[in-house]
């Protein structure tokens, strides 16, 4: 048995609206930027799955996808696998 990291990302489907895609958008003039546009947010979940091999490991990290972590009706979804060291980054700069 090996462990597998993944990150699963899930956004909007394009033409579904996206309240928090644009009030980001909207406050980036009051921040002095104007030149980005189309904004769009959505979720990432990171998640560490016990497996024979790597293709059990992305089948179960696909199904949580699609079943779980994003409404098919509305979102979409891509799988990726990452490193086995940690994810996790600082809030900003140092």
């Amino acid at each position: 048995m090996a462990s597998f990291r993944y990150a699963v990302s899930v956004m909007p489907k394009p033409g579904i609206l996206d309240p928090q895609g644009r009030a980001v958008e909207q406050s980036l003039p009051h921040l002095g930027v104007d030149s980005v546009h189309a904004v769009r947010v959505g979720r990432r979940v990171e998640l560490t799955i016990d497996a024979a091999g790597e293709t059990d490991a992305r089948a179960v990290a696909e199904r949580l996808a699609g079943e779980l972590f994003a409404n098919p009706l509305i979102e979409t979804w891509s799988v990726e696998l990452v490193s086995a060291a940690s994810s996790v980054r600082s809030a900003g700069p140092a």
